[in-house]
């Protein structure tokens, strides 16, 4: 038993070395021109901006949650609540990083200058602010494209096979046959 027990020992300490050495490992894999780079490119897609909610959010529901059970407490809920949200909100910081260490594996620093450059720019910055319009009416539109083709289709083929095969009875006659325009 105690041979296990200085096993366990052995595979947490190893454990615990591996786990503060990745960390390190992976923050060697991008430059600091990478991260700069990511940092920009970041910062022209906004793409981080979503989640600053995050803390507010989780805040308001914490205070929801507490005052349902100490009603009495509202006050104190609230200010304590706030504060200790406040004192977290400086680990937004610890996403940003990761945010950029993300993108700088992901894109060279050629490819994110590039992005940036291309985000940060009059025609950039209304694709960001349009493109999810654009997008949305072109699903509209291919909904209706897929309807009237499907129309099309149905009629053109039924009408297709109603010479071939003949005008013999469906075996199932309860099924109407499609309208023809």
């Amino acid at each position: 038993m105690n041979k296990l027990t200085g096993l366990a020992r052995t595979f947490a300490a190893a454990a615990v070395l591996v786990s503060v050495a990745v960390p390190a490992v992976r923050a060697q894999d991008v430059s600091e021109d990478q991260i700069k780079a990511a940092r920009a490119t970041i910062a022209a897609l906004g793409v981080t901006n979503t989640f600053d909610n995050i803390l507010p959010r989780l805040a308001e529901r914490l205070k929801n949650t507490l005052i349902q059970s100490s009603p009495n407490h509202q006050e104190l809920i609230t200010a304590t609540v706030d504060e200790k949200a406040l004192a977290l909100a400086a680990r937004r910081a610890d996403l940003e990083r990761e945010a950029a260490t993300i993108y700088a594996k992901t894109f060279s620093v050629e490819e994110l200058n590039a992005i940036t450059e291309f985000y940060a720019s009059p025609a950039g910055k209304k694709l960001l602010n349009d493109g999810p319009i654009a997008s949305r009416e072109l699903l509209k539109a291919a909904d209706i494209w897929a309807a009237g083709v499907s129309r099309d289709l149905t009629q053109e083929a039924t009408k297709s096979l109603d010479t071939t095969i003949g005008s013999a009875p469906a075996a199932d006659a309860g099924t109407p046959a499609p309208a023809q325009q």
